[in-house]
């Protein structure tokens, strides 16, 4: 069972960038979240997806970060717009892994992002 994470990487602050997680091709992701991790921090729950297509975020990112889930292509994604200083991070992403009956709580490896003053 196996989350790939990418996307991560070095922006100036307003900038943009996409977080993907990709799950084993036999699951079926159904619950989709994001966490992060800042030096020195505690990891803290960025946004979430339920398995009803419902949609959370912590008010430091809400306006700027959509969560959402293409379950086609059995991947999960982070859009982040108008990056700032203060969302440097380690991402995480975290899910629901479905296969037939049987739940599957999974963890992705991780992936910075950097944002520039």
């Amino acid at each position: 069972v196996q989350l790939q994470a990418s996307g991560g990487g070095l922006v100036q602050a307003g900038g943009s960038l996409r977080l993907s997680c990709a799950a084993s091709r036999r699951f079926r992701i159904s619950a989709a979240n994001w966490y992060r991790q800042a030096p020195g921090k505690q990891r803290e729950l960025v946004a979430t997806i339920s398995s009803d297509g419902s949609t959370n975020y912590a008010d430091s990112v809400k306006g700027r970060f959509t969560n959402s889930r293409d379950n086609a292509k059995n991947t999960m994604y982070l859009q982040m717009n108008d990056l700032k200083p203060e969302d440097t991070a380690v991402y995480y992403c975290n899910a629901e892994l479905q296969f037939g009956v049987s739940v599957y709580d999974t963890w992705g490896q991780g992936t910075q992002v950097t944002v520039s003053s």
